[in-house]
């Protein structure tokens, strides 16, 4: 699979960060399409089913050889975790006849640091390889925030594919760690989140977001440095997460087409150097924080901020 630097990220169509507009949601799916975004990516957890609902009432209408789709399981609302054998064969099924889609391109351990991690090797991964063997699914691999459980996976598995979410921003790179790892056993690495949850925009996090008050407040620090200069610290963001070839792809969502037109528009345009090297000074005092995501075992120590 060859991806495109962006890709679309289609949690916003669940409402997981606010209300949403359902025909300017179905306008944003158009749009990333039209532009060039040539991956999706959702989940049966954003909005409980209700992104791959939507995204069932768009993609039909596009032709199939226009985009790559993926999807995850195992997460199914904020303490429902399923992982079985079992569940493998439901979640695809299902995800399929919500999506309308006649196979998977990719299909993604969701947020896996939640649950014993044994579980995952031995048997959540074996039985999606059996989908694969279906021709349900192409390509098989891990999402979730931690990079002691990725490492954990890769030691005892055979992926195709892993996405980090929150690993390769302004803010924090750790998902560098994991790159000669993945490239010396052929997995592929999508990064997610360039804005990291909103913490690297202009506008306010969603009530779930962990970070300290001193993390907003570099954070917000950062921000305001980048207006001062005429730019949006979103854009600088994101051109920062798309400039790494060692990523496959950079995943980001919104159900604003607007939005998502403007991104495919800085992508396009050239980074400034200096206000990058000033802004990543700024965010020093917080550089690779992190906060605690599921069971602490599967979790580095945390910095203190």
């Amino acid at each position: 699979m060859d991806l495109t630097v962006l890709s679309f990220g289609a949690s916003s169509l669940g409402a997981e960060f606010r209300n949403i507009d359902l025909e300017e949601a179905f306008r944003s799916v158009r749009v990333a399409i039209d532009l060039g975004m040539n991956f999706i990516d959702t989940s049966p957890f954003y909005g409980r089913g209700m992104s791959e609902m939507l995204l069932g009432r768009v993609l039909p209408d596009i032709p199939r050889d226009s985009y790559y789709l993926g999807t995850k399981l195992g997460r199914y609302a904020g303490q429902h975790f399923d992982f079985s054998a079992r569940r493998v064969e439901e979640s695809v099924d299902i995800s399929l006849e919500r999506m309308k889609a006649d196979y998977l391109d990719i299909v993604l351990c969701h947020d896996l640091e939640f649950v014993e991690m044994s579980q995952i090797v031995e048997e959540t991964i074996p039985a999606l390889r059996k989908q694969v063997e279906k021709g349900k699914v192409r390509y098989i691999g891990v999402s979730g925030y931690p990079m002691k459980m990725f490492k954990y996976v890769l030691e005892r598995a055979d992926i195709d594919v892993i996405l980090t979410y929150n690993h390769y921003t302004l803010q924090n790179d750790m998902a560098l760690d994991l790159v000669p790892i993945c490239e010396a056993k052929g997995v592929g690495i999508m990064n997610a989140a360039p804005f990291s949850a909103r913490l690297l925009t202009k506008a306010t996090q969603p009530p779930w977001h962990k970070a300290t008050p001193q993390v907003r407040a570099v954070a917000r620090q950062a921000a305001d440095h980048c207006a001062s200069r005429g730019v949006d610290i979103a854009q600088l963001a994101l051109q920062f997460s798309i400039a790494n070839p060692s990523f496959a792809t950079c995943v980001t969502g919104s159900a604003n087409p607007d939005r998502v037109a403007q991104w495919v528009k800085w992508a396009a345009e050239p980074i400034d150097a200096q206000l990058l090297a000033e802004t990543l000074e700024i965010l020093k005092p917080i550089h690779n924080w992190f906060y605690i995501e599921g069971r602490p075992e599967n979790n580095d120590e945390p910095i203190e901020t």
